[in-house]
């Protein structure tokens, strides 16, 4: 009895922490509230674009603090806070239309929030099931923020056009306020002691995946050279995919002249979390190096590709296979995170390493933008993106665990 009630305390941790990434993704509404600021409150382009790109940054950096906290504190009170600082600068922006200060309430404090919430769901679920899960938890966990856009953005849309961009801002605040607080109530760590089932397909206890693994901490971390191989991979194959994301409706239109952009975002958001969980099961069967292999292969054809998708067939290929791609990055390198150097410190590990997305969300756009301005197309842009991919294909042929490795001492 005890243990069918701890398998079931398991899975509700696990959809806890997709229900609060399904809530806090909120950040993928901002085409929508972008909109509505440059035509209702005359703001400029890029006024309007400024608290998007301050809340990425501040979300990846705020994962640097979030994961060692839920480390020390616990997941619970982390991703309550999060949720609060998320619905708070969302509130606040509620009663300003002042760039500057929106800024702040939303870039900075919703951002935080953000990054203090998606920190603190996966490490506990992690922890809830048996190592050989890794890649389906992790999958299932970070879908959420996958499929958000699928019903933020037309609720936002519709909330703009009742009730205009400062009273949507106070109502998704509230939203968040009761429904991501209440869900984070959910979230914790199993019991001392507790040691996950081992699943009944496994065929013996000498399975690599159920081999005791050494608890690294971020200071060990930075002493490998595969953390730097995982950074540098998570950072240029990340690039690729937000440059897509980011401009997928400008590509459709100058590409293809089809103004379709509603429907492409809602087919990304959802080949976005089939690659998340899809990636995720795939290599527990696979192996995660030789995953991330395929879906950098893949990544880079779509890249190649990308020049060639000038008809509405051709784009939602290409963005489906964008999504996929992407996706399927946010589902391996946390787990390739618990892999390499286990799941005790994971929440400041990963926050190390998510530093590498965070600066991928100026890689990838920014040389986008200067490339279609100075060129008048993305073409370029998209061959140097090949470019980096191959690169990364490289690395990932030589990246090796470094639990495997003699080499490596033990940093916990």
């Amino acid at each position: 009895m005890e243990n069918k009630s701890l398998a079931k305390q398991a899975w509700t941790v696990l959809l806890a922490g997709l229900g609060v990434n399904l809530t806090i993704g909120v950040l993928y509404s901002w085409s929508v509230i972008k909109k509505s600021l440059v035509a209702d409150l005359n703001w400029s382009n890029s006024e309007a674009s400024l608290p998007y790109t301050v809340a990425i940054l501040v979300w990846a950096l705020t994962l640097l603090v979030a994961g060692k906290l839920q480390d020390k504190y616990g997941p619970k009170k982390i991703v309550i806070l999060g949720t609060i600082f998320t619905a708070l600068g969302l509130i606040l922006s509620s009663f300003t239309t002042n760039p500057a200060i929106i800024v702040l309430s939303y870039g900075i404090i919703t951002g935080g929030g953000i990054g203090f919430a998606y920190a603190s769901v996966t490490p506990p679920a992690l922890k809830w099931f048996h190592p050989a899960k890794k890649g389906m938890v992790t999958g299932i966990v970070v879908s959420g923020m996958g499929l958000a856009s699928l019903y933020i953005a037309p609720i936002t849309t519709a909330l703009i056009s009742s009730f205009g961009i400062s009273r949507t801002f106070l109502i998704l605040g509230i939203f968040i306020l009761i429904v991501g607080t209440g869900i984070a109530q959910l979230i914790k760590n199993p019991p001392e002691g507790y040691v996950p089932e081992e699943p009944k397909n496994m065929k013996n206890s000498n399975s690599p995946k159920s081999k005791p693994v050494a608890d690294f901490d971020w200071r060990g971390i930075i002493k490998t050279k595969e953390f730097y191989f995982l950074w540098i991979m998570f950072a240029l194959s990340s690039s690729a995919g937000l440059m897509i994301i980011g401009n997928l409706a400008a590509i459709s239109l100058e590409q293809a002249s089809w103004d379709k952009g509603f429907f492409l975002v809602g087919l990304l958001a959802i080949f976005n979390a089939l690659g998340r969980i899809g990636a995720g099961l795939l290599s527990d069967k696979i192996g995660r190096i030789r995953t991330l292999t395929l879906v950098l292969a893949i990544q880079g054809i779509n890249m190649l590709l990308f020049a060639s998708y000038v008809n509405p067939i051709g784009i939602t290929i290409g963005t489906m296979l964008a999504g996929i791609g992407y996706g399927s990055l946010l589902s391996l390198f946390p787990s390739l995170t618990a892999d390499f150097y286990g799941v005790k410190n994971f929440g400041g590990n990963y926050g190390v390493l998510y530093t590498a997305w965070g600066i991928s969300g100026t890689i990838g756009p920014i040389m986008a933008a200067v490339i279609v301005d100075s060129t008048g197309s993305y073409n370029l842009a998209y061959l140097i993106s090949a470019g980096l991919l191959i690169f990364a294909i490289g690395i990932s042929l030589i990246t090796k665990n470094p639990q495997d490795s003699k080499r490596i001492n033990q940093a916990a």
